[in-house]
């Protein structure tokens, strides 16, 4: 909290002019648009960000479209949060809730019905920020998102405030592939900050001045000892090698591809070694998605008799008492997966990676040091496997490797630093921005 100026004076050290206190440099006064509610990687980069930002030199103000576990994470780092029900999440959304999955299959009129509403909405939406930037002096857009990108490129462009673009997406839709371009090169995007060389690669052409590559963080100190809640809550004894996994449960998170790997595993152990291995996964499929692929895989598991070995548990808000359990964590991604939080997690709690190498997943894991890595281009799935027996085999390979991966977190990625370095973007961007916002 910070004191007003009747409250500093008895703090003042002797000496010091109030004078000279008022010619000290104000916080910038930053908006940051988080454009989902929804649980997932961007929006804890966001709260690690925001938690170790200086706040003397930024007032943190962060819009999300509405309450729930991101905006109860969000409110305690920082300044003002404030919900915008009209930044829209999809398209068929009903208008007084968030979407879920028998929205899809509402009548075409009735989708039809909310899609025109929704544009009304969002446009709304977009009225109400604009006057907020206005009327609250922002001195800079900090977008996290892909939605919050397009709409703060338009908002930063109206009122004449330098944007900063935070991008964890690999592609966009194709019918939004030049409005992209268009905006990524607009003066209003002053730059683009991007997770790994993967999401770069969508500025090549349109903006690649604009492109730092700025890779995610975490908390180290938060992914320490703690409790342990997996082995008890399925009652597995310690000595049971658990291979686990933790994401939301859709086809390019390649879960369909971990269980084939998790079958031929299982065929290449003994008996005695298959009474030891299991294979858990964390996570469900979000309810913006139409087709529930959590129920897909559990089929799945059932059709290749791994009911035993292949256990799908659902969604848990806290995954850390959980991946403290793992012994090897699984990344099976099959799509250029821009730089999965899930890889973070794991090696923050010393544990050895598997995953496809695919997306930004090698510029964190280095193979043969934190981890496995299977062709990813097409997903190698008898090389994922054998990756698997491997470590099966081996506890000090699996200790060797995610201490490897926990070092690496600490010396490269740890979110103090991290902050730090998107603090001084979003100053350097505003200083770039100033001659932008005189002239708009």
């Amino acid at each position: 909290m910070r004191m007003s100026d009747q409250g500093l004076g008895p703090h003042l050290h002797r000496g010091a002019s109030r004078q000279a206190l008022e010619r000290s440099p104000k916080p910038l006064r930053i908006l940051f648009i988080n454009d989902t509610s929804r649980n997932g990687g961007p929006g804890s980069t966001l709260l690690f960000v925001l938690k170790f930002m200086d706040t003397s030199a930024v007032y943190r103000t962060v819009i999300v479209p509405r309450e729930g576990l991101v905006a109860d994470k969000l409110r305690v780092v920082c300044d003002e949060l404030r919900l915008e029900p009209n930044l829209i999440e999809n398209i068929f959304e009903p208008w007084s809730r968030a979407i879920e999955r028998r929205d899809f299959d509402a009548p075409m009129a009735l989708r039809a019905l909310r899609a025109v509403g929704n544009v009304g909405r969002a446009a709304l939406g977009m009225s109400r920020m604009s006057a907020l930037v206005k009327h609250g002096k922002y001195d800079g857009i900090f977008c996290n998102g892909t939605t919050a990108n397009f709409a703060g490129a338009a908002l930063g462009a109206a009122a004449g405030v330098p944007v900063i673009w935070h991008v964890f997406y690999t592609q966009v839709a194709a019918p939004l592939n030049a409005l992209h371009g268009l905006l990524a090169a607009s003066n209003a995007v002053r730059a683009i900050l991007c997770v790994s060389r993967p999401t770069a690669r969508l500025f090549e052409e349109s903006a690649p001045q604009k492109v730092r590559i700025v890779h995610d963080s975490i908390d180290t100190l938060e992914f320490s000892d703690g409790p342990r809640t997996l082995r008890s809550e399925l009652q597995l004894s310690e000595d049971i090698v658990i291979f686990g996994s933790q994401g939301r449960i859709l086809p390019r998170k390649g879960y369909l591809e971990m269980i084939r790997a998790a079958r031929l595993t299982i065929d290449a152990l003994s008996p005695h070694e298959r009474d030891r291995c299991r294979f858990v996964i964390l996570g469900d499929t979000p309810q913006d998605t139409a087709v529930d692929h959590l129920t897909e895989c559990r089929a799945f598991v059932k059709a290749h008799g791994l009911e035993r070995h292949v256990l799908l548990i659902g969604f848990r808000p806290d995954v850390k008492p959980y991946v403290r359990d793992f012994d090897v964590a699984v990344v099976p991604s099959v799509y250029e997966d821009p730089l999965p939080r899930a890889l973070f997690e794991a090696m923050a709690f010393r544990k050895p990676i598997v995953a496809f190498s695919v997306g930004g997943i090698p510029e964190l894991v280095d193979h043969g040091v934190h981890g496995s890595l299977a062709a990813g281009h097409p997903p190698d799935i008898p090389q994922m496997a054998g990756h698997f027996v491997r470590y099966f085999r081996s506890a000090e390979l699996r200790h060797l490797h995610g201490a490897a991966g926990r070092r690496r977190l600490e010396l490269e990625f740890d979110a103090r630093p991290h902050a730090r370095k998107i603090q001084r973007e979003i100053e350097r961007a505003v200083d770039g921005g100033k001659l932008f916002r005189s002239k708009a």
